[in-house]
């Protein structure tokens, strides 16, 4: 016999009651909502991930932005620990601390130019004469598309998509670029990037995420670990000359836990404070890239990657605000055969991955 209730079946209503039971569980860890209209006229979007220790990231389809990341201290207090603001304008038109994805090729390239296959390429150059984090508008300027969400019982994540057109700032080729975000119960923020192309090109991608573990101040007090014997040292437009040299000895060097602030003087006046490129290892293995510490809150972040280098920028435009961590291959690969290589070619994808894990000490 086959018992109804008000025209349903008792299977369709157990159904139905599981159906709202997993919305309602996906709704607790994934959430997309409108965040606003680009200049060119682009719907922007905001995913909000959330994980079961209270955690939360908010993304926004606008370079890809991590506009807000809520990590605890060492009492449970949450706060954002990424240089952020409220409002989609101000993205696009002056925010200087903006947690975006750069691409195609993130920092310097010289000269604007590069040969690849025995053909010139010319790109638009943003930084005096050189090329940097892509050009006048790279991927941190572009609007990306949310392609999935996705929930399991311990994680949450999204899928962006952003296709870089031939020609596109002078660069060759379609590059169709996914990066997927993950909010894990491990309190863990995984980037996975993937690119292919139908042309060889040149791909360095990178998170440029200022981070602020105290959620306000100065990063000056933090407390660094970078893991690395060796960097690329640069002329005075932070062009590699091409040569790899010891850290050690030197005020770059962060193998020992340090204050950022302890030497940053003495890097001046040549510099105002730290843009160097430390190398990590081999390129696709995972691998330890720094630890950070705040004093005060206690807040740590571990970074690992399988990118074969960091960059360290101490937000010297911002006063030292915050801390950029960016994983990624060397600055200007394409002119110096020694440096890993950049070029991606059709049916061999660029895929590394980077992830950031929270916790705190005493």
């Amino acid at each position: 016999m086959q018992f109804t209730f008000r025209g349903l079946t008792v299977a369709a209503l157990a159904g139905a009651f599981l159906l709202s039971t997993t919305q309602a569980e996906q709704l607790k860890r994934v959430a997309q909502s409108d965040f606003g209209k680009a200049d060119d006229g682009s719907d922007v979007k905001l995913v909000t991930l959330r994980n079961a220790n209270g955690m939360s990231a908010e993304i926004i389809t606008y370079g890809a932005i991590i506009k807000n990341l809520q990590a605890p201290d060492r009492d449970g207090h949450f706060t954002n620990v990424v240089l952020s603001t409220d409002t989609l304008k101000h993205y696009e038109h002056g925010f200087g601390g903006a947690a975006a994805i750069i691409g195609r090729v993130a920092n310097r390239i010289a000269g604007a130019q590069f040969e690849l296959d025995g053909e010139a390429y010319h790109l638009n150059a943003n930084n005096g004469k050189n090329t940097i984090h892509g050009g006048r508008k790279g991927f941190a300027q572009s609007v990306w598309t949310v392609a999935d969400t996705a929930f399991t019982e311990h994680e949450a994540s999204v899928t962006l998509r952003y296709l870089s057109k031939d020609g596109e700032e002078g660069f060759p080729g379609n590059l169709d670029t996914t990066l997927t975000y993950t909010l894990t119960d491990k309190n863990e923020l995984g980037l996975d990037y993937k690119a292919t192309t139908d042309k060889p090109t040149i791909v360095n991608l990178t998170s440029h995420a200022y981070w602020n573990l105290g959620g306000g101040g100065s990063a000056l007090d933090n407390i660094l670990c970078i893991p690395s014997s060796s960097y690329t040292p640069a002329d005075r437009e932070l062009i590699p000359t091409g040569e790899i040299a010891p850290v050690a000895g030197t005020p770059i060097d962060f193998n020992k836990p340090t204050r950022i602030g302890d030497r940053i003087e003495q890097l001046k006046p040549r510099m105002n404070g730290y843009d160097h490129n430390y190398i990590l290892g081999k390129d696709g293995v995972m691998k330890p890239a720094a630890r950070l510490v705040e004093p005060k809150s206690g807040r740590v972040m571990e970074v690992r990657t399988t990118q074969p280098a960091v960059q360290l920028y101490t937000g010297n435009h911002l006063n030292y605000t915050a801390v950029c961590l960016e994983t990624q291959h060397y600055p200007d690969s394409i002119h110096h055969d020694n440096f890993p290589s950049i070029v991606v070619r059709p049916g061999k994808p660029f895929h590394e991955t980077t992830v950031f894990t929270f916790s705190t000490e005493k």
